[in-house]
């Protein structure tokens, strides 16, 4: 009994602390910036407080040669590497965005039309980091 009592109390002490040791969390100069897969874009600026402003512009191209496009733009909230953003005006559609050295690995919930996106627009994709800092963020309909 004598050993096992200070044993069980090192183990309760490494499983509370592993987590915490585990946990990624993102840092505002490696979450800001542009950020590429083919022609689609996130632009996203740290706001603090688990926040981050976000714009994702999206394109299709079409076998005849036009292009279809989608937008998306707002505030994501952030939990260690793992941003989540649901577009205004939108029912079921959720955007997971995980971060990772140079780059983002971003899920999209929900078909083109239910994310407002024109058709096979989709933001689902892995991302690289294309520039870094402050993004600036621009009005797709000027």
């Amino acid at each position: 009994m004598k050993t096992f009592l200070p044993a069980l109390l090192v183990m309760s002490s490494i499983s509370l602390t592993t987590p915490a040791q585990n946990s990624k969390v993102v840092t505002a100069p490696q979450a800001n910036g542009v950020y590429r897969y083919y022609d689609n874009e996130f632009r996203i600026l740290a706001l603090g407080h688990n926040k981050l402003k976000l714009q994702f512009d999206g394109l299709y191209h079409t076998m005849a040669k036009s292009v279809n496009i989608g937008y998306a733009g707002g505030e994501a909230t952030i939990e260690g590497n793992v941003a989540t953003f649901v577009p205004e005006d939108t029912q079921g559609c959720k955007i997971t965005i995980t971060f990772l050295p140079g780059k983002i690995v971003v899920k999209q919930d929900g078909d083109d039309a239910t994310c407002g996106f024109g058709h096979n627009v989709y933001s689902t994709g892995t991302y690289r980091k294309v520039r870094g800092g402050k993004p600036k963020f621009e009005n797709p309909y000027q």
